[in-house]
């Protein structure tokens, strides 16, 4: 998804410039939700919609870049900040108002791009620690919305490549990230049964003799509402034995 960005620079030809480099940020991508002049229009932008990125000139007046910033942390769920000025001595203080980036002007666009994914994948830490600290929700990116699924709904885990495929009975999602980070924060829920997947322990149905193609011979786990056999690897067979016959 694209970052939400709202550009504040009492210069509009400054503005113009953020919007043209803008348009040509990929992965991610960015898009102008509104500009403004001064600190009060920008607060005034911030209330009436959601930002993801605010892009702030430091020297404005009625109020200077540093000033938002402050304001803004002040927000239940405030924006990234990135300082573009033509000025290099407020870079300690920026940083200490937890600014994401300062670049300077003339800015380039590599710099800006280098910006946008250093606040995205920020983000994206605090989407997974928000899965959650309550154990109870896996937040799911897809299409373009998010979704909070809850873990009592999961049934399996596995890892594919660079993602999880998450299994619910009715439903199958992609998550970006570490099974064995999902396995430590929901150990209790779920248990391993191979290097690449772990099972809700409450929908362990069965164990039995299977063969399959690229691991051979051995042993595979049944679970409640899925058709298909999940192999066990010869290191967990031990530990899922015992939970099926403790159940």
């Amino acid at each position: 998804m694209a970052l939400r960005v709202l550009i504040v620079d009492d210069e509009a030809l400054a503005r113009s410039r953020l919007k043209s480099l803008l348009a040509d940020c990929t992965a991610p991508g960015a898009m102008v939700v509104g500009e403004a002049a001064n600190v009060a229009q920008a607060m005034q932008c911030v209330a009436h919609q959601s930002v993801d990125v605010v892009l702030a000139d430091i020297h404005m007046p009625g109020g200077d870049g540093l000033n938002l910033a402050q304001n803004l942390r002040s927000l239940p769920s405030p924006p990234a900040v990135v300082f573009v000025t033509a000025h290099a001595e407020h870079a300690l203080q920026a940083f200490e108002l937890e600014a994401m980036d300062y670049l300077t002007k003339p800015v380039r666009l590599e710099r800006l791009q280098a910006a946008l994914q250093k606040i995205e994948r920020f983000a994206q830490v605090n989407k997974g620690l928000e899965a959650d600290l309550t154990d109870e929700v896996l937040v799911i990116q897809e299409r373009g919305r998010t979704e909070r699924l809850p873990l009592s709904e999961v049934l399996y885990l596995k890892a594919e490549l660079k993602y999880i495929t998450v299994r619910t009975a009715s439903h199958t999602y992609i998550l970006e990230g570490s099974l064995n980070d999902l396995e430590s924060r929901h150990a209790g829920r779920f248990l391993r049964i191979h290097r690449n997947a772990l099972v809700a322990r409450q929908a362990v149905r069965s164990l039995e003799r299977c063969h399959d193609p690229v691991e051979g011979d051995g042993w595979a786990v049944r679970l409640d509402r899925v058709s298909e056999p999940l192999f066990v690897s010869r290191r967990q067979l031990a530990a899922v034995r015992a939970l099926v016959e403790a159940r």
